[in-house]
């Protein structure tokens, strides 16, 4: 647990699972196994969580950050609806989303510090490619 903030002259508790970052009202489960997309929504859905949805700017900034080059699950597909649901589209790595016939689910791929040539953004891969995923879950005031 963290203090956040006062609150009317209380003190307001930000917790998260131990293992799991915080940041602003959620926190995150960085695996360090891979699985394929549906069992990695599986896996977060166990932890009473899910794949984790980007909804600003400031959460991807702060999800992509790492030290070397990997993909991350997110939980962004087309599997359903044969299309994109999403408002961030900046966010797409330049030439993607492509081959929306075959590649139906969507990855964070964070620029490792090593490789000035890859990009800290989202891309459409195969389904059944095992990935590292990101588990999202609100924080619990206390």
């Amino acid at each position: 647990m963290r203090a956040n903030h006062l609150d009317n002259a209380f003190l307001i508790w930000k917790c998260c699972p131990e293992g799991w970052r915080p940041f602003q009202e959620s926190c995150y489960y960085f695996s360090d196994d891979q699985m394929p997309w549906n069992e990695s929504q599986q896996n977060c859905s166990g932890m009473g969580s899910q794949l984790v949805v980007i909804n600003t700017e400031a959460e991807q900034v702060r999800l992509v950050t790492n030290t070397y080059e990997t993909k991350y699950y997110m939980g962004l597909s087309a599997h359903n609806t044969g299309q994109w649901r999403t408002f961030f589209y900046r966010f797409w790595k330049p030439g993607e989303p492509n081959l929306l016939f075959a590649e139906k689910c969507a990855a964070i791929h964070v620029k490792g510090s090593t490789d000035s040539n890859t990009y800290s953004n989202w891309n459409n891969i195969l389904c059944s490619t095992s990935c590292y995923r990101i588990c999202e879950l609100a924080v619990k005031f206390v």
